[in-house]
């Protein structure tokens, strides 16, 4: 019985350093999401000035021709997937895969009708294992990722739809609604047809150097490069929500558990009490 209560004893032990594990990381999950809630809102003012220019030249130009503003026939399709680098963070990272995955069985035959960008670790690791080619990959981002940490696979998903070598550009990626929700989504980036929508309301007049078509040719890349960067940012702060939800589930687990193995303690300890108690009576009445 002593041997059984000592084991006891050691899982409590054990579960009440896992709580103060969870306990913590939720806390730096939390403070980080609080960073990276931030820094999201604050991009969110630039790519919508952006957007307000490119729409304005593209309404103040007739017959203006981009590659990245017109629709074609879509033959091949390229995705950008944004993951985390770490796990532990609930079903942040499966729910992104599980739903890039189904639009890829649904709507491709074969690995030539699509191409694959890939930001995180975790995105990378699941393709590689799958045997699916990887166009380019980033890891290893920062807790707050910088535009120039992300510059590579943008300027390459961006500059491959440009030359044709895929006729749609998504993004997939965990949209923050708040600290305890985030929905992955597929979001179409590429042609950018949200631009194009803006024609036709009144805007103001300006002269462009060396024409608008110029500007146009700048400013369309980097606004699409932009929106990836803003997808990143919203990826992180639904990475840290995720797995503060996640810590938080895993506390509230390790204190249940701490609970019910401390009430089978007490009753383990109280039957081996009374047992004592029975064989000193027994012992006594037999004397």
């Amino acid at each position: 019985m002593a041997k059984g209560l000592r084991e006891i004893k050691r899982q409590i032990k054990s579960k009440q350093n896992m709580k103060q594990t969870t306990k913590a990381m939720e806390m730096v999950a939390a403070s980080k999401l609080r960073k990276a809630q931030q820094a999201a809102e604050a991009a969110r003012p630039y790519a919508d000035k952006m957007k307000e220019v490119v729409s304005s030249i593209a309404a103040g130009t007739k017959g203006v021709k981009h590659p990245m503003l017109q629709t074609r026939e879509v033959k091949r399709t390229g995705y950008l997937v944004i993951t985390s680098d770490r796990g532990l963070a609930g079903g942040y990272n499966a729910n992104v895969l599980r739903k890039v995955m189904a639009e890829i069985r649904e709507k491709h035959k074969s690995p030539s009708e699509y191409a694959i960008f890939v930001i995180g670790r975790k995105g990378r690791d699941f393709f590689n294992k799958r045997g699916i080619p990887i166009v380019s990959e980033v890891t290893g981002l920062s807790d707050s990722p910088t535009f120039a940490g992300i510059k590579s696979v943008a300027a390459q998903a961006v500059g491959n739809f440009e030359k044709g070598l895929y006729d749609e550009l998504h993004l997939v990626y965990n949209k923050f609604n708040n600290a305890v929700s985030q929905t992955p989504v597929i979001r179409q980036l590429l042609p950018l047809g949200d631009v194009e929508s803006g024609k036709g309301g009144p805007s103001a007049q300006y002269e462009y150097e060396p024409s608008p078509e110029g500007v146009l040719e700048v400013l369309l890349p980097k606004y699409a490069e932009t929106l990836i960067y803003s997808a990143v940012l919203e990826g992180k702060a639904s990475e840290f929500g995720a797995r503060m939800s996640a810590m938080n589930s895993a506390t509230k687990n390790a204190t249940k558990m701490i609970a019910d193995l401390t009430l089978t303690y007490n009753r383990a300890r109280q039957a081996a009490i009374t047992q004592e108690i029975t064989e000193i009576v027994a012992g006594a009445n037999a004397i």
